[in-house]
């Protein structure tokens, strides 16, 4: 999944960052609220972590002027613990959940993931596939009742595939989801990727699930 931090401290974004993407999220930054807001209108994120007091234009602006637009990408708002007054107003102007500072980081990626697995985003927490299943909160993975281990990034891949399942994806929309903005990815990168996936997800079992659209990019189905 690919998140959106917008924090002006900048030592703790890049904090941030580095905590989610070793959790397996492609993560990019914001410093200043009208460059989130500009980010957030532009590119598809899953979910925005967003700080309340922030240069021009606050966390609540932000979420103000989002939501006034349609944009229903989930909002976990960063806020100090003296903004009581500040949380309330953030929460209705739309946003989904807030979280005091200092926080804990497994706190951070708690509420994230609590959030991500809202019936209203309608992310489930389990994906299956035939007889491959992928736990997201887990992030566990097996097929025909055989754990398989993974890395971060080729878990990220094989969830984005899942969550498309049936659907052809092209090279360039996989790498737009699976990495941040300033990763230096190219699609030789996915392949490699690709590859180790489909020795660990498909080489032993029956038949695979993993497919190549020449031409075009990917897709995950059962078909036979």
């Amino acid at each position: 999944m690919r998140l959106l931090v917008v924090e002006d401290e900048h030592y703790l974004a890049q904090m941030i960052k580095k905590g989610l993407e070793e959790d397996g999220f492609a993560v990019d930054i914001e410093y200043d609220g009208e460059d989130g807001y500009n980010a957030a209108r532009t590119i598809e994120y899953d979910l925005i972590v967003l700080d309340i007091m922030m240069p021009e234009m606050n966390g609540i602006e932000v979420t103000e002027k989002l939501r006034a637009e349609g944009n229903r990408t989930p909002i976990l708002m960063l806020t100090a613990l003296d903004q009581s007054e500040q949380v309330i107003s953030g929460l209705k102007s739309g946003a989904d959940d807030y979280l005091a500072k200092p926080f804990s980081f497994g706190v951070l990626t708690a509420r994230i993931e609590a959030i991500l697995r809202r019936p209203h985003d309608k992310l489930e927490d389990v994906l299956k596939l035939d007889d491959l299943e992928l736990n997201v909160s887990k992030k566990q993975v097996t097929r025909d009742g055989q754990m398989i281990k993974l890395s971060a990034k080729e878990f990220a891949i094989l969830e984005y595939l899942l969550r498309n399942a049936g659907t052809t994806l092209s090279r360039e929309t996989i790498m737009s989801h699976v990495w941040d903005f300033d990763a230096d990815v190219l699609p030789n990168n996915l392949e490699v990727f690709i590859n180790h996936l489909r020795k660990k997800v498909d080489r032993p079992f029956r038949r695979p699930l993993i497919h190549t659209v020449h031409g075009f990019g990917y897709t995950v189905s059962d078909q036979r």
